[in-house]
């Protein structure tokens, strides 16, 4: 054994006995007390986190640039969602294969938010391709483009995907 670690060893053992007298000399009063300040750091801790989340979307997305696209089933839609992708002026900005769980969620009028990016104020092409199954089993898969303009606020975009019988592509854009 090299030395260094008998002595970590040695020191181990004469102070465990000062640590568990000391820990039994704390009262249910005292050790309450350290509770409440432990949940109260915690709460500190969570609210910092919250604020800084928020301060680094602002400084990764301004306000003048930032565009953010959400995406939602049509009601009474019976098709299965396998995945979902966005182009934006040609270059993919996002892609996401949907587990059982988030299938359902959307089924039941969630929505999610699949992109937040920043462009330029201008004219747009918004490029959204999906992939699922339709109630026979049978694949189902769709494409279409959208133009859209960005302005100096924020911009919101929603698509509502639904299957074939909802319009040509099954895919809808729309300003939120």
């Amino acid at each position: 054994m090299s030395r260094l670690t008998r002595i970590s060893m040695l020191v181990l053992l004469v102070c465990s006995p000062i640590a568990i007298g000391g820990a039994q000399e704390l009262s249910g009063d005292d050790i309450r007390s350290l509770d409440g300040q432990v949940q109260e750091i915690k709460s500190d801790v969570l609210n910092i986190a919250s604020e800084l989340s928020n301060l680094e979307e602002r400084l990764l997305y301004p306000s003048n640039t930032q565009i953010a696209v959400f995406v939602s089933v049509a009601e009474s839609e019976k098709f299965r969602l396998d995945s979902v992708q966005i182009e934006i002026n040609g270059e993919l900005a996002t892609h996401h294969i949907y587990s059982f769980q988030e299938l359902e969620a959307l089924q039941k009028g969630g929505v999610q938010r699949i992109y937040t990016g920043n462009i330029v104020t201008g004219d747009h092409e918004l490029r959204v391709t999906m992939l699922g199954k339709l109630e026979n089993g049978k694949d189902f898969n769709a494409s279409d483009s959208f133009g859209f303009a960005k302005g100096v606020k924020p911009k919101a975009l929603g698509i509502t995907l639904a299957g074939p019988e909802f319009g040509a592509s099954g895919i809808q854009v729309g300003d939120w």
